[in-house]
């Protein structure tokens, strides 16, 4: 499916969504208003948009690149679903020791929009054996090393 075959998805808000480039994965999420994200600390930052997702689809709020890599800038807790009405807020991470500060029409996160669908959870007793079953967390090794060669 192309961009012209994508369902279109109503937006209000002064900084709608924007791709930067053809065939980007995110749109742009700006924010509308001025913050200071303490050293180690978070804060919820406003967008001003809310948007009409269309039905079996959400949106996936993830860091930008960049700042992810030169500010240890980091986001969480962004899942949409699709009869979500209110603004679009985004909960911005500083792992820094500096301060960051976030200025009205800075591009803060991107919004990815995915096709989702649901599932019926029943309860069982007994669950299938696989050949991973349950070894979970480094599992499959390959774990970087802390301080090499010490």
């Amino acid at each position: 499916m192309n961009k012209t075959d994508s369902p279109p998805v109503p937006c209000k808000g002064d900084y709608l969504p924007q791709y930067s480039h053809q065939g980007d994965a995110g749109a742009d999420l700006k924010a509308v208003e001025t913050r200071v994200i303490a050293p180690r600390g978070r804060e919820l930052v406003a967008t001003g948009i809310r948007l009409e997702l269309p039905e079996g689809h959400a949106g996936l709020i993830w860091p930008r690149s960049g700042p992810a890599v030169k500010l240890g800038l980091d986001c969480g807790a962004g899942v949409i679903d699709s009869h979500y009405r209110g603004e679009i807020k985004v909960l911005l991470f500083n792992h820094s020791d500096e301060e960051i500060h976030i200025q009205s029409g800075d591009r803060i996160a991107q919004l990815i929009i995915q096709k989702v669908e649901t599932v019926k959870f029943i309860f069982s007793d007994q669950l299938s054996e696989t050949a991973r079953n349950t070894a979970g967390f480094g599992s499959t090794g390959d774990l970087p090393v802390a301080n090499p060669g010490q």
